[in-house]
């Protein structure tokens, strides 16, 4: 690994790993550094994507600690899949090299931002501030709190869609987490500029103190310059501690009153003054957006996305906290035929439903006769609902969970036919799990024949897809070996037990890999 010397005398050394390749992945060139790891673009070779890597830097490499808390790091933020997070693929150590592979957004950083236009748009500001919000929602879900949410670690895209990046100061709460202090080993904690005022005083913190750092980033988008500043950290840290911003509306002109109570409540002195939870923070966000009217944050409060809608209390009343639990498990599959128990029909969260995704209430009343229409003409009940593949992927699941016994396979064919995968790597990669769920269903229900065509489909998938691949071939010797047709299911059986596919199977599915090798014993005694 060579280094490089920053221009100006600086003798901090930059990694120079242009045109190598560490793990899986060839660097491209570098992207940015912060205080632990130097942050590059690369392409990971077996899918042919660009992502973001992490490298710690070798001065640190050398300290255990500092190597476990860049492992605890990822650790942290691999579990926090949300559209507004920046999803984490992959931590490991190539030739002493540890490194993180994650998610690349093209854009740019908030901060980025700033510096070439000085203020947002409210609208803007509103989008950005309801976006971290979910994200925030999901973290503190899981016992995670960001500790350094500022204008540098949220990124935007040139399409408004915002992600919260860098966990690198994330400390689990939960009780016993291991490795939890290794948040504290000579690392700052936060920014003194967005800091909460206990954190300051180095007390404990939970999700109320990321709320306090995004009310600080969203008055320094608001009003071009952070609510406090000084010459010093600790000027700084007192300032928190002591003093009370100066209004939004004086700084300002065109701030909306509602949004600036909304963001001063954030900046309370006191936890217990602010919004408890990303969920009171959101519910009163979206009351604001109501009250401006429906093109205030850019959007109609009906068009908030999944993520950010299941980031409201509401969510969990009624039938909806079905929807919640949909996304945490979302790749999730059951491989038993379903018990035949009493159907639930949860009509409060139906209606909430169709609010959500502005579907007709004339929808809700179709569901009563589903089971009167033809199975071919279901998948129309499922109209574009979601705004990305991800999103309709979501709703399939919820929607499928609601009907119990009777589970529609059809539902997961609306996501691949509203959402083509030819047009986007997100469409396909969601496409197929919808088709492993459609043909799963299939089974089920007994339904070999329409199951094969789609486990077919993965199977011809390109070599890169493995996984989906492995699904394909063993659901075809599963199905073939159900209609009799012997010969193909042994075909399709030699081709499944390639080492590459059977190790992704096992490793992805025990229970589905368990069936399929079940069929091949089956087949290996009848030949």
């Amino acid at each position: 690994m060579t280094q490089q010397t920053k221009n100006g005398g600086d003798s901090a050394p930059e990694l120079d790993l242009a045109g190598r390749s560490v793990g899986d992945y060839r660097i491209l060139r570098r992207l940015g550094r912060g205080a632990m790891a130097e942050v590059f673009l690369a392409e990971q070779q077996s899918l042919k994507r660009n992502v973001a890597v992490k490298i710690l830097m070798p001065e640190l490499a050398k300290d255990q600690a500092y190597v476990r808390r860049f492992h605890r790091e990822a650790q942290a933020a691999a579990a926090l899949t949300h559209a507004n997070i920046v999803q984490i693929y992959e931590v490991g150590n190539s030739d002493g090299i540890h490194f993180i592979a994650q998610e690349y957004v093209p854009g740019q950083n908030l901060k980025q931002l700033l510096n070439k236009q000085g203020t947002l748009e409210v609208k803007l500001v509103g989008a950005i501030l309801r976006q971290v919000g979910a994200a925030l929602y999901k973290a503190a879900e899981q016992g995670i709190v960001h500790r350094d949410i500022k204008p540098e670690n949220i990124l935007i895209t040139a399409t408004g869609e915002v992600k919260v990046a860098d966990f690198g100061l994330a400390r689990v709460i939960a009780p016993g987490a291991d490795g939890m202090n290794l948040t504290q080993v000579g690392i700052t904690m936060g920014t003194p500029l967005y800091m909460s005022p206990e954190q300051a005083e180095g007390k404990s913190l939970d999700q109320r103190s990321d709320i306090y750092s995004l009310g600080v980033t969203c008055y320094q988008l608001l009003a071009g310059r952070p609510p406090f500043e000084g010459d010093n950290p600790l000027t700084v840290a007192v300032k928190h501690l002591n003093t009370e911003p100066e209004r939004l509306e004086k700084v300002r002109g065109g701030v909306p009153p509602a949004l600036a109570r909304v963001i001063h409540k954030m900046l309370a002195k006191k936890p217990e003054d602010r919004y408890q939870s990303s969920s009171e923070l959101l519910r009163e966000l979206r009351e604001v957006q109501k009250s401006l009217g429906s093109d205030a944050f850019g959007s109609d409060p009906s068009d908030w996305s999944i993520a950010e809608l299941a980031s409201l209390s509401e969510i969990r009343s009624s039938g909806i906290q079905e929807l919640s639990d949909v996304m945490k498990t979302s790749a999730v599959t059951v491989y038993r035929r379903p018990s035949w128990g009493k159907r639930t029909v949860m009509i409060g969260g139906l209606v909430l439903v169709c609010l959500i995704f502005g579907v007709a209430l004339a929808l809700a009343s179709k569901q009563a006769n589903l089971l009167d229409i033809p199975p071919e003409q279901q998948a129309e009940l499922l109209p574009k609902l979601g705004r990305t593949a991800q999103e309709q992927f979501d709703f399939a699941m919820f929607k499928n969970k609601n009907l119990g016994q009777d589970q529609r396979p059809e539902f997961f064919a609306s996501v691949y036919r509203n959402f083509p995968m030819d047009q986007s790597e997100e469409n396909r990669v969601w496409g197929l799990k919808a088709m492993k769920q459609e043909a799963v269903l299939l089974m089920n229900h007994g339904r070999e024949q329409d199951a094969l065509r789609v486990f077919d489909r993965m199977a011809q998938q390109q070599d890169i897809y493995v996984e989906a691949k492995a699904f394909g071939f063993a659901g075809k010797a599963i199905c073939l070996k159900q209609l009799n047709r012997i010969p193909e299911a042994e075909q399709a059986t030699a081709d499944a037990s390639r080492t590459e596919y059977l190790n992704v199977l096992r490793e992805a599915d025990p229970e589905f890999a368990a069936m399929f090798e079940t069929i091949r014993g089956q087949l290996t005694g009848q030949t």
